[in-house]
């Protein structure tokens, strides 16, 4: 039991594996000889499925703490500037939509601005009215500029990647750099110990292979967690209805055509489509629930949506790829010697880039909460469950308000999202008292929450939410919201007249580079 923890063994490849294999090898110096042995053993059978192509801003501290360059990263992976997700038809059928920006609302740690905003709902947009990336959304503006270094910005941004290409890039970067053990092989059976823990893992060509921690990376097959140790998986559909994905790449129009600054989601009759700006192509694919429209009624929507993209012909033509998805999650994610990161751990549909983030938060607490031994891994398991039990109940409450706000009656999909029976109780109290006091500091309850308080705010704000106005404020600080609003006002303007295109900055940084920190 008091044996050091020397060996990792991670089951399974793709963005899941990579990233947790590049996360604790860079914390944990691999490369040493005192530092901590990672192998990861992926089946060639197996074809990698991206679980997205949507990033928050976490990746870049990610990526930059990997020792990868920004540039290279950009370059080899097909990736683009994200700068929050835009919302279509939201609201209404034809309600034009709103934004959900990465930048948080101006002066946000010392005032909440939403209640200064509420007088003037009817006449500015929350997003335009308390940061500036609305504005460089609706012009197809970078988040900085060739000058910038890798990793700095003039507004918060994450990545829209090629999660195929970002995997193989991963793997070259752990392999070669970071010095991760890469083994192609079938795991046939899995052993275990007299404890019950997992003693190894039995390969076709390279035998037993043991380790000290597996990491379940096999995606929604889970052949550690839910198969051998039979964890159960905790179903959320009746909560999330959205059960399947159909998925498509559109070609750019020519090789100046503009990439778009956020994720485009547009609602349709029984789910949402995502548009997704690469410098090559778009990634397009419509989420949908199955017991609400059929696949072949949703393909037709699908193809209504990239006729206009990409002409009558080729849409109908076009190979669309269908997807199962299964909403929910594992009922633990730490048993005994075994921790599942990312599909295997549980899914939820993409609406806000949930699941690259999940596989890094579960990587980086695993890391920094390596155990040294065998007895303070059943202390740290326990931790690891409950923090993630909580972001996922946080992750489906923020899911569920943009349905739940939905004015749309126009199919039996929104109203039934609008069903009490369909709503978490967690997020029925947040609603009531939404309404009587603007999400803030107190409505976050654990550090590095999935979606703070003015994730909330953008949403709520955004979908028509009032909240009633509060009692009367300080004098003093309605004059400082006043003036937050207005310095607003100018670094917009500084920033439309200064930030290149999406397109004119990626075509540079090709060519030039992003200057090193």
């Amino acid at each position: 039991m008091n044996k050091p923890l020397k060996k990792i063994v991670i089951v399974g490849g793709g963005s899941a594996g990579w990233l947790t294999a590049g996360i604790i090898a860079a914390e944990h110096a691999s490369a040493q000889d005192s530092g901590i042995e990672i192998t990861l053993v992926e089946s060639a059978d197996v074809a990698t499925m991206g679980v997205g192509e949507g990033t928050w801003p976490s990746m870049r501290t990610t990526l930059k703490k990997m020792g990868i360059s920004e540039t290279e990263f950009l370059i080899e992976c097909d990736a683009s500037f994200k700068q929050g997700s835009k919302f279509t038809h939201w609201i209404t059928n034809t309600h034009e939509g709103y934004y959900h920006p990465f930048t948080l609302p101006h002066g946000f740690n010392d005032i909440n601005l939403s209640s200064y905003w509420q007088p003037f709902r009817d006449k500015i947009s929350f997003a335009d009215a308390v940061c500036q990336q609305s504005h460089l959304g609706a012009h197809g503006l970078a988040p900085k500029q060739i000058t910038s270094a890798e990793y700095s910005f003039a507004a918060n941004y994450g990545y829209h990647l090629d999660s195929v290409k970002f995997g193989r890039f991963l793997r070259k970067h752990c392999t070669e750099k970071l010095h991760v053990k890469h083994i192609v092989d079938h795991v046939s059976k899995i052993n275990s110990a007299k404890n019950e823990d997992i003693a190894s893992i039995t390969t076709t060509k390279h035998g037993d292979i043991s380790a000290d921690l597996f990491i379940d990376c096999t995606g929604s097959a889970s052949i550690l967690l839910a198969k051998h140790y039979k964890i159960p998986f905790i179903s959320k559909k009746h909560i999330l209805f959205n059960d399947s994905a159909l998925a498509i790449h559109v070609p750019h129009e020519n090789e100046d055509s503009p990439i778009a600054s956020f994720t485009s989601s547009t609602a349709q009759t029984a789910g949402w489509i995502w548009d997704i700006g690469l410098p090559s192509r778009r990634g397009v694919g419509y989420t949908y629930s199955s017991a609400h429209i059929s696949d072949t009624k949703a393909e037709e929507e699908l193809i209504e949506y990239i006729t206009p993209l990409m002409g009558k012909k080729s849409a109908n033509a076009a190979m669309i790829r269908k997807i199962a998805l299964n909403p929910g999650h594992r009922e633990k994610f730490w048993h005994k010697n075994c921790v599942a990161v990312g599909m295997s751990a549980g899914f939820i549909e993409p609406l806000e880039a949930s699941a690259l983030v999940l596989i890094e938060l579960s990587a980086k607490m695993i890391s920094e909460q390596l155990p040294v031994n065998r007895q303070a891994m059943d202390i740290v398991a326990k931790r690891f469950n409950s923090k993630f039990l909580h972001r996922w109940d946080n992750i489906i409450d923020f899911l569920k308000l943009h349905y739940v706000l939905s004015k749309r009656t126009d199919s039996d999909y929104w109203c039934d999202n609008k069903n009490e029976m369909h709503i978490p109780e967690s997020l029925r109290e947040q609603l009531a008292l939404w309404q009587y006091q603007a999400p803030y500091k107190y409505d976050a309850i654990h550090t590095e929450e999935m979606f703070p308080p003015a994730s909330f705010q953008f949403v709520l704000y955004g979908m028509g939410f009032v909240t009633q106005a509060p009692h009367k404020k300080r004098t003093d600080q309605s004059a400082k919201a006043e003036a937050l609003f207005n310095e607003n006002v100018q670094r917009t303007k500084q920033l439309l007249s200064a930030l290149p295109t999406n397109r004119e900055l990626i075509n540079k940084i090709k060519k030039y580079g992003l200057p090193k920190i």
